[in-house]
């Protein structure tokens, strides 16, 4: 059973200290629960060539887009993680067209739901499920219930050299687990994440979850589950598309998409809304990303679009 961790935020000089992608989260405590990768770091010390890739990763999927302005003065904005390379894209592109910038944090939907309750200063949400928008917005947080802007979905991931051979139901894996072949497998952590939810959802659908559950090593997010399972610490994981269509991920291993249905209890409706903070930079930036030029980028990070017919 999957325990349930609380990503911490600070509070200093009336401002909010967001912590959202960590290069080691913390070790859950619960007994018997899958692993986290601050435990698993300190029992399996990388080679000099796994710390390069790491690095390298853990650059790429840092946890905040911040323009050259003080970060201070700019609108937040919370985004869920599996988003990092596509507004990696067009948060500069906003800023190029409008002359407006934002501060763009990257994390789970379930923290940034529970930071935005609490009163994190976030005017912009851009959750990975639907489900936390409505919360927020039956308790008074949001302008409105927001827009849905995305569909996104999860595949099965595996680091180059690998003994896991990628494939879309998930035989591969089956039959990897069965040889001993795998020893670590990389997802969000579900307690939070709606793409490690989701993960979960397809490996239950395939009935690979108990056998799998032990050797399962949770990311604080989907990114930090990304750069766990391409930088070759796991045998594979199930990660978001957009993550792993990055050409920074891309070029580190194979990856298959899974069928939507095979989690269609977990369907990774994305849906973006403006808080009671909202000023009129994160307005204007609200009504960018549904503009054709960032539905685009969107889709070429592997989202389906509202409106649009699935590809």
């Amino acid at each position: 059973m999957v325990c349930d961790r609380r990503q911490e935020f600070s509070q200093g000089n009336g401002r909010y200290i967001l912590d959202v992608i960590t290069l080691a989260a913390r070790a859950c405590a619960c007994p018997r629960a899958p692993i986290t990768l601050s435990r698993h770091a300190a029992a399996n010390p990388p080679n000099a060539r796994r710390r390069g890739v790491t690095r390298a990763l853990a650059l790429a999927l840092a946890g905040a887009w911040r323009p050259v302005a003080r970060a201070d003065d700019l609108p937040a904005v919370a985004a869920a993680a599996d988003l990092k390379f596509a507004l990696g894209e067009i948060a500069p592109r906003f800023r190029a067209d409008t002359g407006h910038s934002v501060r763009v944090s990257f994390g789970s939907s379930g923290n940034f739901t529970q930071q935005i309750a609490q009163g994190a200063p976030f005017e912009l949400f851009l959750s990975a499920d639907e489900q936390y928008v409505f919360r927020l917005a039956g308790q008074g947080h949001t302008l409105d219930r927001g827009s849905l802007y995305a569909i996104g979905r999860v595949v099965l991931f595996a680091p180059r050299g690998s003994p896991l051979k990628v494939d879309s139901r998930l035989e591969g894996l089956k039959a990897a687990l069965a040889e001993g072949r795998i020893r670590r497998f990389a997802i969000a952590h579900p307690g939070h994440a709606p793409y490690g939810r989701a993960a979960r959802a397809a490996l239950q659908y395939a009935g690979l979850w108990p056998r799998i559950e032990p050797y399962l090593v949770l990311g604080e997010n989907a990114a930090q589950a990304a750069q766990f399972a391409a930088s070759g610490s796991s045998q594979g994981g199930i990660l978001p598309l957009s993550l792993s269509k990055a050409p920074q991920v891309a070029a580190l291993g194979s990856f298959a998409t899974i069928a939507a249905d095979w989690h269609a209890d977990e369907p990774l409706r994305q849906r973006m809304v403006l808080t009671r903070r909202a000023g009129a930079v994160a307005r204007a930036f609200y009504d960018y990303l549904q503009r054709p030029g960032a539905r685009a980028i969107l889709a070429r990070y592997g989202f389906a679009l509202p409106g649009e017919p699935a590809q």
